[in-house]
């Protein structure tokens, strides 16, 4: 268990963690000479189970405070007799409320400095402090650190407390935000940090979040023990492989399991108050133990009063890293007041729509703790489908493949991203596609059907192409649609070119069977001919509307023979090479290279396949299309 201390200054949190370790946690010259502490200090017991973060006191080192606070499991409440409750005091319960901290205990110090009522005065004075909070049923401890009055007392509550409280669920990636970073010689760079989630092992990769490089993990150490592995609750200092300079980690930055490395600069939430709040405010925003200014967009009205709650958005002036259920606290444009804080819920929100009624219902179902409502929505919301690895990042799922399928999803791969579907609306996006093929047969019905990609468009032009030819193989599956060449068409529809076409076409097609793979420009077939150049254009068109023809390049029309041919070159070249380019199908069937660039960008156009920076590789790899005459 992380025990967090919390107090004003000089009212004996460093002095009472040593009593209850016999750690010293001021380790800078500077706190020693001064008798303050300046930054967060550390301590353990013997047996690893308890550690203490010690924080300072000091108003102006609030933001040092904060750094520690974040991620501990048992707020530690330190109040001196002789003063009471004073403005840190207040304030660091405050931040503890708005950091979800339930659980605690209040130790009453420096009681062989007081009168006997005095004491009892000291105790009235806290119990109407936490009157009506989160920790309003938490138990004081009468204690003199210096003498070793109640300590023990102390002592055995909280590992009564941590035994209580059990092992930390542990889910999701893993998450550790860092607060302090050295080198050791010899054994290098070295980071610590309370772990958010997950686990962690020696050998593992990692990345540092928002800096972007990946590292090693050479060694550890948890709750100041060596381990091999250490995991969500604990404190863990991680001795990083990788070429990393201490020069270039910060505090505030995360270690994070590699899919996690999602920094964002936007976030929206749910927010509390503890004084009134306008739009577009400037705040220093504290996630984790970073502190980044930025800006506060109040999403439900123009103004948060004083003891509320609402809806925000933060837009923040760096990237940090975060998840959602993250908290955070917010203070004022001169970091001197504490002013409201809250909850992540939602770190990839929308650049539009924000304040409508059904983006704030998603806001409200995304702060639940069940992860399934708000994706049940968002489902419903998006026919084009749901980026499940996007909302699972947000949650900080780990494998959610139990959810998906609890959900019955329909999960279409591409291109390393899975997008899900309910059933019931991939079953309307079956709907949607053979309705748009019907108003397509009764627009043109001389037409053999319609191009793959254009009927996508046609369909729902949000919905990406592997998630499309599913669709379309389901269909054509159970015998709904057909496919003739590159065409998609009713199973009962046919298209047919008259008698004077027919013949006029086999007269011309000599030209095109002499070099089916260079065959003439339009122009030069109507002036070998002596057709009517408009006249020989528009047979092109309907010759190419049956599939007779395709229009690979400007006004070059290739054989749906050839085009088969062609198409089998090319999947020979992917099966060969694993790719085919424009050099290697050049060879392959003779010609210029510009030829060749043509027919594999008319390939891409239909969708056999897809460009791959200077190569082209098959959508569907060891499939080959049928490409043959209507």
């Amino acid at each position: 268990m992380i025990i967090g201390t919390a107090g004003h200054i000089d009212h004996g949190k460093t002095t009472l963690v040593k009593a209850l370790t016999g750690v010293d946690t001021d380790r800078l010259p500077e706190e020693k000479a001064r008798g303050i502490t300046l930054d967060l200090g550390y301590a353990y017991t013997d047996d690893g189970l308890l550690g203490y973060v010690d924080v300072p006191g000091h108003e102006k080192l609030v933001h040092t405070m904060l750094a520690g606070a974040t991620g501990i499991d048992f707020l530690l409440l330190v109040v001196a007799a002789d003063d009471g409750p004073m403005p840190q005091t207040r304030e660091h319960l405050a931040i503890a409320s708005l950091l979800g901290i339930d659980h605690g205990a209040i130790a009453l110090t420096k009681i062989d400095a007081v009168s006997d009522d005095r004491l009892v005065a000291a105790q009235d004075e806290i119990a109407t402090l936490l009157n009506g909070g989160r920790l309003s049923r938490t138990p004081i401890f009468p204690v003199a650190a210096t003498r070793g009055d109640g300590v023990p007392a102390l002592r055995e509550y909280l590992l009564a407390a941590a035994h209580a409280q059990g092992e930390t669920r542990i889910q999701g990636g893993f998450r550790l935000a860092i607060d302090r970073a050295f080198t050791l010689p010899g054994i290098g760079l070295i980071v610590t940090g309370t772990a958010f989630s997950g686990r962690i092992a020696i050998g593992d990769t990692v990345e540092l979040t928002p800096l972007g490089r990946s590292a090693r993990v050479r060694s550890l150490h948890v709750q100041n023990q060596p381990a091999q592995q250490g995991h969500a609750g604990q404190r863990i200092a991680i001795n990083l492989a990788g070429g990393l300079e201490k020069a270039e980690i910060a505090r505030g930055m995360w270690v994070v399991a590699p899919g996690l490395h999602r920094p964002v600069q936007r976030f929206q939430c749910e927010l509390s108050s503890l004084e009134s709040l306008r739009h577009w405010m400037p705040v220093h925003v504290h996630l984790g133990a970073a502190d980044v200014t930025g800006r506060l967009a109040l999403l439900e009205g123009e103004a948060l009063a004083a003891e509320a709650g609402g809806l925000a958005e933060i837009v923040l002036d760096k990237p940090v890293g975060i998840v959602a259920h993250d908290r955070f606290i917010l203070r004022d444009q001169s970091a001197l007041r504490t002013v409201g804080g809250g909850r992540v819920l939602d770190i990839f929100p929308p650049t539009r729509h924000k304040r409508s009624p059904e983006r704030l219902a998603m806001l409200h179902l995304l702060a639940d703790e069940d992860p399934a409502p708000a994706l049940h929505m968002a489902l419903g919301r998006e026919p084009a489908g749901v980026d499940l690895d996007r909302y699972a990042a947000n949650r900080n799922l780990g494998e959610a493949g139990a959810l998906w399928q609890d959900l019955g999803l329909v999960i279409v791969e591409e291109a390393g991203r899975r997008s899900g579907f309910l059933p019931v609306a991939w079953q309307e996006l079956g709907g949607r596609l053979l309705a748009a093929l019907a108003a397509e047969h009764d627009k043109a019905p001389e037409m053999i059907g319609v191009e793959r990609d254009r009927l996508r468009r046609l369909t729902l032009p949000a919905l990406g192409r592997a998630a499309f030819d599913r669709l379309v193989a389901g269909l054509q599956a159970d015998g709904r649609i057909a496919q003739t060449g590159g065409w998609l068409h009713q199973p009962g529809h046919r298209a047919t070119l008259s008698a004077i076409d027919v013949e006029l076409w086999r007269a011309l097609r000599s030209q095109h069977d002499a070099a089916p793979f260079q065959p003439p420009r339009v122009r030069d077939v109507a002036r070998a001919s002596g057709i009517a150049e408009e006249k020989l254009r528009a047979l092109m068109k309907r010759l190419a509307r049956v599939g007779r023809v395709y229009p690979v390049a400007l006004d070059h029309y290739f054989t749906a023979e050839a085009v088969a041919a062609l198409a089998a070159q090319v999947d020979a070249l992917c099966a060969r090479e694993g790719e085919a380019r424009a050099a290697a199908l050049r060879d392959a069937i003779g010609g210029g290279r510009k030829v060749a660039i043509q027919i594999l960008e008319f390939f891409d156009r239909v969708g056999y396949t897809r460009r791959v920076r200077d190569a082209h590789v098959l959508r569907e790899p060891g499939v080959v299309r049928q490409w043959i005459l209507p």
